[in-house]
């Protein structure tokens, strides 16, 4: 390749680099990989140096000068300048559409966010044309090596779907996914589960160390079945009272919008009242129901950290806190746990794979396509769930199930 002079532009192994000094590292710049040496490399080097001309000179302010303020993940991945066609364009150029923004649920964006960091490391700069069936296979057995074989298989499924984007995009041929020759061995499912009483000693405990908002959460997560990021975002609009004064939820899945409706007992509706009633304050009808717990001034002074919606990180690290002092810190159980243990009880008390599916929002049932077409929320066959849970619950205590 010819010579070309670009400021702090270096080529190493046939890769070109684009290497701030000392100084400009303390001012915010940092290490740029440009690509396979070459016109494209040169114009992001070019890209580069013409921003720490500017700074340089006066005319914008340092990358330092934006660090007090907080960016999302999507943020700083957007700042980030990868050369053209490669892997890390892609994905940049496909998060600014609507189909990442709209069509993709948060959950599976954040699965896409999981698989990407794998993919980031090793293929980021580099165009997908050019990968080979070999780097594919030592990619997927090192991701398994140093990370299990879980996200080994989330980040090749990842991949997968990433390839028919960049096929889209023009960058590739849609049948000649390097990684077609990979087998992609997924982990053995969970199949963990809790008890009735396991499930009472979480939500006493919970409240008594004052995390009222996860026992109540914990609570309804027992009684509805419904995972953890659905009973996390249940708003106070979509609690409902029915004719005998029975409370339950209206919602829809997270993750596949089905509708989904939720009977609590008379115990779990007592504990929500009396946490909604600890809150001192009248939740907005679009406002999140569970919050975390309050923290008051320390001894060595800071503003107090006022009740808040939970999020997902935050209900997790509660939840370890209560399972640790509970069981131990041997105990690796989650809160997702319960909605297979719900399952388990309802199987064992007999109930139909339909009315178990409804109660669900899944597809446990053949024909629950039909089914969610045709049948609307009715409580009644949730009861019926709810009453086979406490048959299969006695049937399993005493050894029967």
């Amino acid at each position: 390749m010819g010579n070309v002079k670009i400021p702090y532009y270096a080529v190493i192994k046939g890769r070109g680099y684009w290497q701030p000094t000392a100084k400009m590292r303390a001012l915010g710049f940092k290490l740029v990989s440009c690509g396979k040496d070459g016109p494209d490399a040169w114009t992001v080097a070019k890209l580069w140096a013409s921003k720490w001309e500017a700074v340089r000179t006066g005319r914008e302010q340092p990358p330092t000068a934006h660090l007090d303020a907080r960016v999302t993940r999507d943020q700083a991945e957007s700042a980030i300048v990868w050369p053209p066609n490669t892997v890390g364009w892609a994905f940049t150029r496909y998060r600014k559409t609507s189909q990442w923004s709209a069509v993709k649920k948060p959950a599976t964006r954040d699965d896409w966010w999981r698989g990407w960091m794998r993919i980031k490391p090793f293929f980021g700069d580099v165009r997908p044309s050019s990968i080979r069936f070999e780097q594919m296979d030592a990619w997927r057995v090192f991701v398994e090596e140093k990370h299990g074989l879980r996200e080994a298989h989330r980040a090749m499924k990842i991949w997968r779907a990433l390839w028919k984007v960049m096929a889209a995009m023009k960058l590739c041929e849609r049948d000649a996914d390097p990684s077609l020759g990979v087998r992609n061995s997924a982990a053995k499912g969970r199949a963990d589960t809790w008890s009735h009483g396991e499930a009472v000693r979480l939500v006493k405990a919970s409240w008594r160390m004052g995390h009222c908002g996860l026992a109540a959460a914990l609570a309804v997560m027992w009684d509805t079945q419904m995972s953890p990021v659905d009973v996390r975002q249940l708003k106070r609009s979509q609690r409902r009272v029915d004719g005998f004064g029975g409370t339950f939820f209206v919602t829809a899945r997270e993750k596949t919008e089905t509708p989904v409706g939720a009977v609590l007992s008379r115990r779990a509706t007592a504990i929500l009242d009396a946490y909604m009633a600890s809150l001192g304050f009248e939740l907005h009808p679009d406002a999140e129901i569970f919050r975390t717990r309050a923290e008051p001034t320390g001894k060595a002074g800071g503003r107090p950290w006022p009740s808040r919606p939970f999020t997902k990180d935050k209900l997790a690290e509660d939840f370890r806190e209560v399972r640790t002092a509970v069981f131990g810190a041997a105990e690796n159980r989650k809160m997702s746990d319960m909605r297979r243990s719900g399952a388990v009880e309802a199987i064992a008390g007999d109930t139909t794979a339909e009315k178990l599916s409804r109660a669900m929002g899944n597809t446990l049932s053949n024909s629950n396509q039909l089914f969610e077409t045709y049948a609307p929320i009715e409580l009644a066959p949730l009861r019926d769930v709810a009453k086979a849970r406490i048959k299969g619950r006695i049937k399993r205590r005493d050894g029967n199930a």
